[in-house]
C-alpha cells in the first residue's frame, strides 16, 4: 500500500446535516423538528426534573431525618509530620504559628492527626487532638494544650 492509495473509511466521511434548505433537501420546511408545539422552537429548553406540570417526585415524598448542616463543626487535619518539620527545633508551637506558617487557614478549627514520630520533647496548641497523637507527644516528653474544645450540641468554639 502507498500513500496515495489510503482512503478514508466511508463511515468517517458523513457530511453532517443541512436542515431547513428546501424540502428536496429531506431536512427541508421543519428541519426534523415535526410540526409546532414547544420542541419545535427555538431555544427550547425543559428542566430534566420537570414532569409537565404534576406534582414533581420530589415534593410527592416526604422529608425525612435532620439536617445539622449549618452547625456542622469541621476541623482542618494536620499530621504531626508536617507540623514537627515546619517547626524543626521549637520547643513550643502556638495555633498563631499554625496559622502563620500557612500550615491551616487563618480561623480554621485544628486537629492534630498522629501521623510521623515525635522526637524530642514539644507543647503543641490546637483544637483537638487524636489520642494516637497524645500518646505520641507523651511519649516524648511534651505536652498537648486543647484550646476551646468544641462540645458536640455546641454552635460555635470557645476560646
Amino acid at each position: 500500500m502507498k500513500l496515495h492509495e489510503l482512503y478514508p473509511f466511508p463511515e468517517e466521511r458523513v457530511n453532517r446535516k443541512r436542515i431547513g434548505r428546501g424540502r428536496a433537501t429531506g431536512q427541508g420546511c421543519t428541519a426534523g423538528k415535526g410540526n409546532k408545539g414547544q420542541n419545535a422552537r427555538a431555544g427550547v429548553s425543559e428542566r430534566p426534573w420537570f414532569e409537565g406540570g404534576q406534582m414533581p417526585l420530589a415534593r410527592r415524598l416526604p422529608k425525612r431525618g435532620f439536617k445539622n448542616y449549618p452547625f456542622k463543626v469541621v476541623y482542618q487535619p494536620l499530621n504531626l509530620d508536617r507540623l514537627l518539620e515546619a517547626f524543626a527545633g521549637q520547643d513550643s508551637i502556638s495555633l498563631d504559628d499554625i496559622y502563620g506558617r500557612g500550615l491551616a487557614k487563618a480561623g480554621a478549627l485544628v486537629k492534630i492527626l498522629s501521623q510521623g514520630e515525635v522526637a524530642a520533647a514539644v507543647t503543641v496548641e490546637a483544637h483537638r487532638f487524636s489520642a494516637k497523637a497524645l500518646e505520641k507527644i507523651a511519649a516524648a516528653g511534651g505536652k498537648a494544650v486543647t484550646l476551646g474544645a468544641v462540645e458536640s450540641g455546641d454552635e460555635t468554639p470557645t476560646e
